[in-house]
């Protein structure tokens, strides 16, 4: 009979298959430094207050730094018997230095000591995914500041709305960009808690000094509660949420690069590293890193509810319910982790088709609402003037034309105010190139944008903040 480290009042043992399935080591084995890391700060407390002896801390100590360097060289062997993370990692340091590593976890449970491990996790990859999500920022500043008077049409319903610039464009994912950063960051203040010492819900009768091990692992401060500090999760959550609303960015941007890189757009070109053929069709050239990176969205939404749902119903403190909390989390940490960095890549090498982006803005009514602002300008009510446009548009469709091929006697006729400047108004980058209130897609605008933008990523560096 295999005996279990809490086997003590068990007189049977489960079969194998139900060992398999309670287990959680074929996953949790991603937690293996953190649990080292932890370990190592409760054990210096331990033995600084006197719950263990100087030696015996010193011991133990050792132990763990071998097995610190045994992970590191990917040289641990996990087992299913041993359940998780923890208990693997006790028993190879009580194999290497005998009964004293027993003792790593006096005044410990593995209630606050996996919530240690996550706690810890989440905050690496919180901070290596504010970082990424810069990086990403910065793909879309170098490609907006070269296309800032880069004309294309801007779109609402999926239909041709007004002329833009295409750095305009891209600038609107850096803000969402910086609003997902944003959120990472401030979560970084409920992550960097530590719950170390709560026990297994109810605290512990050894004289432990919970403000060391949190000043040793780098916490900012220590849950006030032994129940929260096992039983929350809302750090995870938080993770998952930001994750999903950055996903949600990144789909949406994928969208677009799917769209204009069809032939019926022809606006960008994706470079082949992004890209893969048909296995029948010789000439495709297929978006499937932006598909996936859309298609993969789900998953991460799914993760998030997922856990919402595990959660949902169960009373305090620690139930085996929560085992169900790393699967989900670490998935999420991959997703997340390759669709940023296949998207910064991305976005470095595409190649921008210019010529037909300004083409398609010179075959639509996007410049219709430049001759209605023409018209209001001149001290006619937008509404009026929004009405004349209107039937300007009607006789164009009706004519198989657009509105600078119209005379100007043509327009003269319907209202007087129209001069011979309304060609220049109509043109596509004029009408771009006049939108110069703030926030706008003006040229002018576009490039303060910019600036503030490339600013803002620079004090953030300065600052630490990524």
């Amino acid at each position: 009979m295999n005996k279990k480290l809490w086997g003590g009042r068990f007189t049977k043992t489960a079969e194998e298959w139900v060992d398999e399935f309670g287990a959680s080591i074929s996953f949790d084995q991603e937690l293996v430094l953190e649990d080292i890391e932890g370990s190592l700060a409760h054990v210096s407390m331990l033995s600084q207050c006197g719950i263990i002896t100087a030696l015996e801390g010193e011991k133990i100590k050792s132990g763990l730094l071998q097995l610190k360097e045994k992970a590191l060289n990917d040289e641990i062997d996990y087992s299913v018997e041993l359940e998780d993370i923890h208990l693997n990692l006790e028993s190879q340091l009580t194999d290497m230095i005998g009964p004293v590593g027993g003792k790593l976890h006096t005044a410990r449970s593995r209630n606050d000591q996996v919530a240690t491990d996550m706690h810890l996790y989440l905050r690496n990859k919180t901070e290596e995914t504010v970082s990424l999500v810069n990086d990403m920022q910065l793909a879309l500043l170098e490609q907006a500041e070269k296309n800032v008077e880069t004309v294309m049409p801007g779109y609402t319903h999926l239909q041709r709305a007004q002329p833009i610039s295409f750095a305009h464009h891209l600038m609107a994912y850096f803000w969402m960009l910086q609003r997902d950063k944003e959120r990472y960051v401030e979560s970084l203040k409920r992550i960097n808690i530590s719950p170390l010492g709560a026990g297994a819900l109810a605290g512990t009768t050894f004289p432990i000094n919970r403000e060391l091990t949190s000043e040793l692992l780098g916490f900012e401060g220590i849950y006030e509660n032994s129940l929260d500090a096992v039983s929350d999760r809302d750090f995870i959550l938080e993770f998952m949420s930001a994750s999903s609303i950055l996903m949600m960015h990144l789909s949406r941007l994928s969208e677009e690069f799917i769209l204009w890189s069809s032939q019926e757009f022809n606006f960008i070109e994706l470079d082949d590293s992004y890209t893969t053929g048909s296995s029948i069709m010789p000439q495709k050239k297929n978006p499937d890193m932006a598909e996936l990176i859309r298609g993969k969205t789900g998953r991460v939404y799914g993760n998030l509810i997922g856990l919402l749902t595990v959660l949902k119903g169960l009373p305090l403190a620690y139930n085996k319910d929560m085992q169900e909390d790393k699967e989900g989390m670490f998935d999420t940490v991959k997703t997340i982790t390759g669709s940023l960095k296949i998207f910064t890549g991305m976005i470095k090498t595409i190649k921008v088709n210019k010529t037909k982006m300004e083409q398609s803005t010179m075959q639509d009514f996007s410049n219709a609402t430049e001759l209605a602002d023409y018209l209001s300008a001149k001290g006619v009510p937008f509404r009026e003037a929004h009405e004349i446009v209107g039937q300007l548009v009607l006789t164009c469709v009706n004519k198989g034309c657009y509105l600078a091929d119209l005379p100007l006697g043509h327009y003269q006729n319907i209202n007087p105010l129209f001069e011979e400047d309304i060609y220049e108004v109509l043109n596509p980058v004029t009408a771009v190139a006049r939108r110069n209130s703030a926030g706008g897609t003006g040229f002018d605008q576009v490039r303060s944008a910019i600036s503030k933008a490339k600013k803002l990523v620079e004090h953030e560096k300065f600052t630490g903040v990524i």
